[in-house]
């Protein structure tokens, strides 16, 4: 069977949800995809092998001048991409003129995306009907191979309709076969096509078993863990796998690490996390991180760990900003008054404060200045507020507030590359 069109892309419902508009390149839509990646532009070219659409939420075009975007267009023709697709209205007002007509002149299908879609959405059915057509035009005597390892993947992450022995039949053609009593975490590494990184965690964990893909930028993973900590090793099974890959990640990688789930939970449990670890990638590469990332070194966060990020843009940051924007004026007005006039960190400030218990030791070495410092930040907070930062009253809506200050802050500032959009 032939390999999926561009023009059968655009026929996905999570496609034709975003209202696209064909700005040049029409002569190229019967041109097969191999695959749906998402990039910022300033390193999506680099992630390409050819036959790639790439979507972006334009970020990068922002600030570039002409000839960067018109040779950022001829490097992705260079590299065959089948097209790019950006999100416009949003970081970028509209797609810059140049860009189409360099678009129009070296032959590459540009689409302008004019309603937001999280882009998971959108890879996620592209690449899974790929896939389907892929093993859909095989003889039924070939090996699946790797094909079916990422065809399993895509199918829970989706949940697809599906049963429990089928699960474990195709779990187990692929090595996987967890045993009773073990726990499975998900996992989503973006920035790389090798699952390298991911079979070196399993070496650290020692006694891991995996199920895992490598994608184009992309690495999906589900880990199994015994479920009895040993000597030496964390009680705590998804700090566990977060260390492992703080030690086996490339710095300039994003790691997200779903929540622990019980093997033996039925394949939902399974696909939820999946889906967790998806979720918390998106988030982790769409929000700006809540404090200082370690330098050189590779982003590796938790579902947990962006439970108020979660949870505050549920539906997507455009359909929850108007009320995010009241939450944040009606919680922190005061402090956002004081920082538009002085150049301050209050909000910053009191996000890590809050988020590390109100650890003042904490908190100074994350922000790394001195003690002193932080409490001269702590009181004049206090003092803009007319509160107590310590009141257990006032916790939740305090860190509620201050996250959702930096969602509709900075949505898409984040300097770890990739996706922009929320799940």
């Amino acid at each position: 069977m032939p390999a999926l069109t561009l023009r059968e892309v655009l026929t996905l419902d999570p496609v034709r949800a975003t209202g696209p508009e064909l700005l040049a390149g029409e002569q190229a839509l019967d041109r097969p995809v191999r695959w749906v990646h998402s990039s910022e532009v300033y390193e999506g070219a680099n992630f390409l092998d050819g036959g790639e659409l790439l979507l972006t939420n334009g970020f990068g075009l922002t600030d570039a001048d002409e000839e960067v975007r018109r040779r950022y267009v001829r490097e992705l023709a260079a590299r065959a991409a089948a097209g790019l697709a950006v999100e416009v209205g949003r970081s970028l007002p509209h797609m810059p003129a140049e860009v189409i007509d360099e678009a129009r002149r070296v032959g590459l299908p540009l689409l302008a995306l004019h309603r937001v879609v999280p882009f998971v959405r959108i890879t996620e059915a592209a690449n899974r009907a790929i896939v389907a057509r892929g093993l859909s035009g095989r003889s039924v005597v070939r090996p699946w191979g790797d094909d079916h390892t990422a065809a399993l993947l895509a199918d829970l992450a989706d949940r697809a309709a599906l049963n429990q022995p089928e699960v474990e039949a195709r779990a187990a053609l692929a090595g996987f076969h967890p045993g009773p009593g073990t726990r499975l975490i998900g996992v989503s590494v973006h920035g790389t096509r090798e699952a390298g990184v991911v079979d070196r965690a399993v070496r650290l964990l020692g006694g891991a078993g995996v199920l895992r893909a490598a994608f184009p930028g992309d690495v999906l993973a589900l880990l199994s863990l015994p479920g009895v900590s040993r000597p030496g090793r964390p009680g705590d099974p998804v700090k566990a796998v977060q260390e492992v890959f703080r030690t086996a990640a490339e710095p300039g990688l994003t790691v997200a690490v779903g929540h622990a789930v019980a093997a033996g939970g039925g394949w939902l449990r399974w696909s939820d996390t999946l889906r967790a670890a998806r979720t918390a990638l998106e988030l982790a590469l769409t929000v700006p991180p809540a404090e200082p990332g370690v330098p050189d070194g590779p982003l590796v966060t938790s579902s947990r760990a962006l439970a108020w990020e979660r949870e505050l843009t549920r539906g997507g940051v455009d359909a929850n900003r108007e009320r995010l924007a009241a939450l944040v004026q009606h919680t922190l007005g005061p402090l956002l008054e004081w920082e538009a006039a002085h150049a301050s960190d209050l909000v910053r400030t009191l996000e890590v404060h809050l988020r590390h218990g109100c650890s003042p030791t904490r908190t100074a070495a994350l922000l790394h200045i001195g003690r002193q410092s932080l409490y001269q930040r702590l009181e004049r907070i206090e003092s803009l507020l007319g509160l107590e930062i310590g009141d257990p009253d006032l916790l939740g809506e305090l860190l509620a507030a201050a996250c959702a200050h930096r969602v509709v802050r900075g949505t898409g500032t984040a300097s770890v590359g990739g996706l922009r959009t929320v799940a």
